[in-house]
């Protein structure tokens, strides 16, 4: 595993996949693209893991930066649904940048079916004027947009135990168990603090939102990063703007 380059790009892209702090504002355009401004960082138990993690692994040295803004940056290039990114490094576990959205419906779109049709996380329904987005991670896609990612990823959420990747049952309160029972109970205390906040402007004034709040064009998420991880029940967000 090279968790230099890898460390959470999951985290970025699916918006959503790692042991971290994440914050993501931005624009979606009528025509599904958009453009995101994305910054995050691990926290101070989970940095120490990798960090200790990679120099295990590796010839004995940590690296300098536990998550590498560049490499992630290309990696991500590579994802459906995505037309540009660029990642600098804040600090030796921490990002930020811009990332650009051709086609939000093929944002990690994974492959299915026998004909290879494709589907994705993320429904956008638009009329004139108005529209309805939807995002949905359960345990059948939520796996599914990580294989899109990385092996190394999913060797890291494993090394996590987290359901996303092990593929086993647990709800968050077995999980948390678990993990302090590895790990010590900081690290699950740490992990069942983090979250996901994303603050989006939507094409037209907002009229509903599940799972979050909006004021005019600006819908609002907080997503607990244990949710996330354990995908004990679907995970369901909609917006609709008029």
């Amino acid at each position: 595993m090279d968790f230099q380059k890898t460390g959470i790009f999951f985290c970025l892209t699916a918006l959503f996949f790692s042991a971290c702090t994440a914050r993501i504002t931005g624009d979606l355009e009528a025509g599904g693209s958009g453009e995101f401004e994305v910054s995050a960082s691990l926290m101070p138990r989970i940095s120490l893991l990798i960090r200790s993690l990679s120099a295990a692994l590796g010839d004995g040295t940590a690296p300098e930066h536990i998550i590498d803004g560049e490499a992630i940056a290309r990696s991500m290039s590579a994802a459906p649904g995505i037309a540009s990114v660029s990642f600098r490094n804040t600090g030796p576990a921490a990002i930020e940048g811009p990332v650009k959205i051709s086609r939000l419906e093929d944002f990690l779109s994974a492959a299915s079916g026998s004909g290879g049709a494709r589907k994705g996380f993320i429904t956008l329904e638009q009329a004139s004027p108005g529209g309805h987005c939807t995002i949905t991670i359960d345990r059948e896609s939520g796996p599914e947009i990580l294989s899109l990612i990385s092996a190394d990823v999913s060797d890291y959420l494993s090394a996590l135990m987290a359901p996303i990747a092990t593929g086993e049952r647990l709800s968050k309160e077995e999980y948390f168990e678990l993990v302090a029972s590895i790990y010590g109970r900081p690290l699950a205390d740490e992990i069942s603090r983090g979250s996901i906040r994303a603050f989006i402007n939507f094409p037209g004034p907002v009229s509903a939102v599940q799972g979050g709040t909006w004021t005019g064009r600006r819908a609002e998420f907080t997503v607990p990063l244990a949710d996330l991880l354990v995908l004990e029940t679907p995970l369901v967000y909609e917006v609709w703007w008029k």
